[in-house]
């Protein structure tokens, strides 16, 4: 790290320079990527998933969410004229769609008990991806096409989503850009209270924008290999922000204390190489391991994210220890000049064994037994709710909201009628089947246990291949509704399969089936992640730290934090304790499937690079020192 450090000093303009025209680059490439993110979400080898592919192959639709259209009258809703129309040229609106109705099918599966609510299932063209589909031409095709005294609503998960995300107003949901301009100014004013001094604050965010943008050229490039996952934009600019501030509060922590003790410019840089360096390093080489991690996955999408997600701290790192260097020592002394917070607000003791974490560590140590107990209470607690952590997608009562969507959702529910049709099961049929045989599929499918109603749409048939619709009593994506997968794919298909006589193979498809087989992919193979990214910090650690124990320590913390973190998301939104009073979201009993899986994959990382932080200023004092307790303390006070 030394001779690093050394050279970097004296080219400090080349390393510089060529790192501004990079970042040129990185602007140009970011401005790129707009139309080179994958936004589907495949499970290759799914029986679900490619049967609902084949769906659209032979149909040409049935990719996305259903539109579900919601219409109302006072009396016999399929007796008002102009209904049935109504439906037709909302569905003509997308242009290739199909429709499934009681109009098309005859199946009261579609009308309320008192007749007076019906509804519609429009399938359109395309693929499910991160963005969703706009439902405002399918609203004004409605609007437009709507009888007299009859209410009409396009509800369905596209539409529950988008005023969930963006509110009845319609306005957007902020962009990757504002949401890292958002996380800037919160690190701006943490960064205040921390130096307060300009060119100090300034350069953490310096070097934050340096590595998202340089790291957006990568995987610019990258796109050109393999597909990226549209994710990995929210990744880079959410890591970014993190590791690159945090490898540069380090370097600038240590440069100013080696000046403060007297160092000049080059002997104050290359000491905060030597030491700091290397932990910047180790932590992150951690957290590429935790995204790295995420390749096991057999998710193609996933892969993506571990291979984009894992360029970001890699680029930090660089940055952290050329581009940060060379402008420290540029600046010299007057890192700490133009102070816009007084020094005692800030620094209160430039002697680290006054100040309050000094303080603070020795307090522990006095009371080890008391504090540690009150601490792993703490998170005994939150390991409790970590544990019922429930993986799944989310249903339609979670998604906040009071647009049409919304009241359209409103009025099924209180119709009677399921809030399964927002997410319905497609049992696709391939071979030879007659009409009658798929009404008889459809009358087994409406006798099983754990669903509402089925029917035989005719729109739904091609030459060999046919779908046959069904609504689970139940939200597609609850416990219950995976306990009715089971007993179609365990039970019901099987008798209805050899009833057909062997003509036709039955697969149960739809979204609800693609969800679990979503989840079993990702959480099937999580033990090999987990498995992965232990064996891997466990062994950067020991080279690191050069101990057995410690990394070992680090590992399990670092596991046991993670489980609390799982807890409090638990706590709050699966259970619903604060969630409905601060942000208007209900008991959502579950968490959305590849959220805990992000969590790990950079949190445990980011929280390893603290553990680094620490260990290694504590390592340093203790070879000061030989005092172990005054090792623990200093270590503390200094990061």
């Amino acid at each position: 790290m030394e001779r690093l450090a050394r050279l970097v000093i004296h080219h400090r303009l080349v390393v510089i320079g060529s790192w501004l025209l990079l970042t040129l680059l990185g602007s140009f490439a970011a401005g790129q990527l707009a139309d080179r993110w994958l936004e589907d979400f495949s499970i290759p080898g799914a029986d679900g998933y490619e049967a609902n592919q084949r769906a659209v192959q032979e149909l040409g639709n049935g990719g996305l969410f259903p539109f579900v259209l919601v219409l109302r009258a006072e009396g016999d809703v399929t007796k008002v004229p102009g209904v049935e129309q109504a439906i037709e040229r909302t569905a003509a609106a997308n242009r290739g769609a199909r429709v499934s109705s009681f109009f098309n099918t005859g199946n009261d599966v579609y009308v309320s008990d008192d007749r007076t609510v019906t509804f519609a299932n429009i399938y359109a063209v395309g693929q499910q991806g991160i963005e969703g589909v706009d439902v405002g031409p399918t609203e004004k095709a409605l609007a437009a096409a709507l009888p007299a005294g009859v209410d009409g609503y396009v509800s369905g998960i596209d539409a529950l989503v988008g005023e969930a995300s963006e509110g009845e107003g319609g306005s957007e949901p902020p962009s990757v850009l504002i949401e890292a301009l958002i996380g800037g100014v919160g690190a701006l004013v943490i960064l205040l209270f921390t130096f307060g001094t300009l060119p100090a604050i300034a350069m953490p965010l310096l070097i934050a924008l340096v590595s998202i943008l340089n790291t957006f050229t990568l995987v610019w490039a990258l796109t050109y290999v393999t597909d990226v996952s549209i994710v990995v934009q929210f990744l880079v600019a959410l890591i970014g922000l993190g590791v690159a501030i945090d490898y540069a509060l380090l370097i600038i922590f240590r440069f100013r204390e080696e000046l403060r003790h007297g160092a000049d410019r080059e002997k104050a840089i290359v000491e905060t190489m030597r030491h700091a360096g290397r932990s910047v390093i180790v932590s992150g080489s951690t957290v590429a391991v935790g995204l790295l991690s995420m390749i096991i996955i057999p998710l193609p999408f996933i892969r993506s994210i571990g291979i984009g997600g894992m360029l970001i701290p890699t680029v930090s790192v660089l940055t952290t220890l050329t581009l940060l260097p060379a402008l420290l020592y540029t600046l010299g002394p007057r890192i700490n000049s133009l102070r816009v917070l007084p020094r005692r607000m800030v620094e209160g003791s430039d002697d680290p064994e006054k100040g309050f974490w000094n303080r603070w560590g020795r307090t522990v140590m006095r009371r080890p037994i008391v504090v540690g107990a009150a601490g792993s209470a703490i998170v005994a607690v939150l390991l409790f709710y970590g544990l019922q952590l429930n993986p799944a997608d989310a249903q339609a009562k979670d998604l906040p909201g009071g647009g049409p969507g919304h009241r359209g959702a409103q009025v099924l529910t209180g119709a009677g009628i399921t809030e399964g049709v927002h997410k319905p099961f497609q049992v696709a049929v391939e071979g030879s089947a007659t009409p009658e045989q798929l009404e008889q599929l459809a009358a087994r499918l409406d006798d099983a246990e754990g669903i509402a109603g089925a029917s035989a749409p005719p729109p739904a048939r091609a030459d060999g291949f046919a779908l046959v619709e069904a609504f689970s009593t139940t939200d597609g994506s609850t416990r219950e509704t995976r306990e009715t997968i089971t007993r179609l794919k365990d039970d019901v298909l099987p008798v209805a399969e050899a009833e057909l006589g062997g003509g036709a193979q039955l697969t149960l498809a739809g979204i609800p089936t693609e969800e679990r087989e979503f989840i079993r992919a990702v959480y099937g193979t999580f033990p090999y992640v987990l498995l992965f990214v232990i064996v891997l910090t466990y062994l950067l650690l020991m080279r690191a730290f050069r101990s057995v124990f410690l990394p070992l320590k680090a590992v399990i913390l670092n596991l046991v934090s993670l489980g609390a973190a799982y807890g409090i998301i638990v706590f709050i939104f699966q259970k619903g304790n604060g969630s409905e009073a601060i942000w208007n979201v209900p008991a959502t009993d579950s968490i959305i499937s590849w959220i805990p899986l992000m969590i790990f994959a950079f949190l445990y990382g980011l929280s390893m690079d603290y553990e680094v932080f620490m260990l290694t200023r504590m390592r340093e004092a203790y070879d000061e020192t030989g005092d172990t307790q005054r090792a623990v303390s200093l270590g503390l006070a200094r990061t």
